[in-house]
């Protein structure tokens, strides 16, 4: 009987790069439902106003996600390699 050396394990070649990226894509969409829904909530704004709350909104909870909660509340770093 022959045994091959070849054989394929997802866990150890799939790309550790690409969590950080589905991380970053499902921060970014959170932050930027919640920030709209922000902005809607406030009324009266002028248009130029509304674009400095919502850009001010997604920025924040951005921001305290990888700053804050990863970094501070997780202890995960966000650089380095295992």
């Amino acid at each position: 009987m022959v045994t091959h050396d070849n054989i394929h394990i997802p866990s150890e070649s799939f790309p550790h790069w690409i969590w950080f990226v589905i991380e970053f894509a499902i921060v970014l969409a959170v932050s930027a439902l919640l920030s709209r829904e922000i902005t809607g909530a406030i009324e009266d704004l002028e248009d130029v106003m509304q674009n400095w709350v919502f850009m001010g909104c997604l920025s924040a909870i951005f921001g305290g996600w990888y700053i804050v909660i990863r970094g501070f509340i997780l202890k995960k770093p966000i650089l380095t390699s295992r």
